[in-house]
């Protein structure tokens, strides 16, 4: 066992022995560079920044980006860049192929198609984005108080959830339009009454997951009322899972509306939706492709394109996956 002499160095003992260190080349001085220790070498990020990087990185959601903004300029300026109304009947050029004159070909009524179509994606995506928007906002609502409040009314306005989703979405949307008539408005109003179930769980479990976080109690501490701290301060927060809940919604309700008018109980002829469109070329799909290839290549990228949209903000929302 080692004995200890207790010697304890003094400072002057210390000082000869850096010196000494210093003088035999056993140290040398740190550069520059790393004596910076505080300083930040890469800037900081925000959660939409990263977001919105991450996003623009995904080919298949900028593609689906791309293929919406076609469409949105096909149904703006599609008509205008022919000489014909999406109604008007020319039985002497009727079901001819795709040419110069009819870039789609006409239908069995000599009208021309791409106006046709380019008129059906008027309809098409604003029944979509309307039906999203106004569910967004019903659901967003309805689930943030239920999550908020919980207790007894969360409990019964899950039930009434429950209740309403217990009926197949397809019943009420076509109830909805046998008492209101086949148009457009009537498919908006059809496709709210259960389009807000999905989003309203959604928002519900995310107001729970979040609304006992300390900044929740601060802003309770400092006087805000219920209703400023749902609004601000938990629903901002959740706007990732509910962003991406509408995105894939634009889609399902696009698809509603072609399949509502694909059966007759849609969009009203003469009319045009990608749906009736599709109608309407069923009867001569064998002898002319043309009529039903253009209407149901329309849905399926619109379809898809939405779908890359929804896959490409759910990665880029996540933050769990944040680099």
């Amino acid at each position: 066992m080692k004995k200890n002499t207790g010697f304890i160095p003094d400072e002057t003992y210390l000082k000869d022995i850096d010196a000494a260190a210093l003088s035999g080349g056993l140290f040398e001085p740190l550069p520059s560079e790393e004596k910076q220790t505080d300083v930040i070498n890469r800037p900081s990020v925000s959660y939409w920044e990263n977001a919105r990087a991450k996003l623009k990185a995904d080919p298949l959601a900028m593609g689906g980006f791309m293929i919406i903004a076609i469409m949105i300029a096909l149904a703006v300026f599609g008509p205008m860049m022919r000489p014909y109304a999406y109604d008007e009947q020319n039985y002497s050029i009727a079901n001819q192929t795709p040419s110069a004159d009819h870039w789609f070909g006409t239908d069995k009524f000599g009208r021309d198609l791409f106006v046709r179509v380019a008129y059906g994606a008027r309809i098409s995506l604003t029944v979509g984005m309307a039906a999203a928007a106004i569910n967004m906002a019903v659901g967003v609502i309805y689930g943030g108080i239920s999550g908020f409040v919980g207790g007894r009314t969360d409990m019964l306005m899950m039930r009434i959830v429950d209740i309403i989703m217990a009926v197949p979405s397809l019943l009420y949307i076509i109830l909805v339009m046998v008492f209101l008539g086949a148009h457009m408005h009537s498919i908006i109003i059809a496709l709210c009454f259960t389009y807000w179930l999905g989003t309203a769980r959604i928002v519900r479990a995310q107001i729970l997951s979040i609304k006992s976080q300390d900044f929740v109690l601060a802003a309770k501490v400092i006087g805000e009322t219920d209703s400023k701290i749902l609004f601000r301060h938990l629903i901002p927060n959740s706007m990732g899972p509910i962003i991406v809940t509408v995105t894939f919604l634009i889609p399902q309700a696009i698809f509603y509306e072609a399949f509502l008018s694909f059966i007759g109980i849609g969009i009203a002829v003469p009319v045009a939706s990608w749906g009736t469109l599709a109608n309407d070329s069923l009867s001569n799909m064998n002898t002319y492709p043309h009529l039903m290839l253009f209407p149901a290549l329309a849905i399926s990228l619109t379809i898809f394109a939405f779908n890359f949209i929804g896959d490409g903000l759910r990665d880029a929302l996540d933050p769990r996956l944040k680099r």
